[in-house]
């Protein structure tokens, strides 16, 4: 009985190793197959951000000096990645115009979705808590985006935020239902 445990033990200690040494080699795998997702998810990252730069690019041109008739007024002024900090908050505005007493938001997004709408309206918020000398003035925002849908151009009706997109080779601005916050 005595040499049986004794052959037991000397294959789980062989079973024991086996595994130590599997488990090493996942878990070297886990550590290459995570390097590896971590570099696709940049790369990913930095095409998502190419393709929001181009967009933001794209629709700013649009509203270069000369062109800054917008909402049934005339802009004075025009700002691309307009950033600010304030008592902790900090925002960022893709595209903004400014006038006598109005000034106007426009995101753009190379694919905007319905879920981007909340933000756009909140652009009201922190613009009039980062930049206190605009807080009287009349707010108007716009989503610009390279496609549309219809769910999401209806949210922005309802909203009262205009429709800005790319139709063929032309900016199109949707703003009858536009409201001044």
């Amino acid at each position: 009985m005595a040499k049986s445990a004794v052959e037991f033990d000397r294959k789980m200690e062989q079973s024991r190793a086996e595994f130590d040494r599997k488990f090493a080699e996942l878990t070297k795998s886990q550590a290459e197959t995570d390097r590896l997702m971590k570099t696709l998810g940049v790369r990913l990252g930095g095409m998502g951000n190419s393709h929001g730069s181009f967009a933001e690019e794209y629709f700013f041109s649009a509203f270069d000096v000369g062109k800054t008739d917008f909402f049934g007024e005339k802009f004075d002024e025009i700002e691309k990645n307009l950033k600010n900090k304030r008592n902790g908050l900090t925002d960022e505005y893709d595209i903004v115009m400014f006038n006598h007493g109005s000034v106007a938001i426009i995101e753009a997004k190379y694919k905007a979705h319905e879920n981007d709408v909340p933000a756009v309206l909140n652009k009201v918020n922190t613009f009039r808590i980062l930049f206190p000398d605009y807080k009287d003035f009349k707010i108007y925002l716009g989503l610009a985006s390279m496609s549309f849908y219809p769910e999401l151009e209806d949210e922005c009706k309802k909203q009262g935020i205009a429709i800005i997109k790319q139709v063929g080779d032309k900016v199109v601005i949707y703003d009858e239902n536009l409201k001044a916050f």
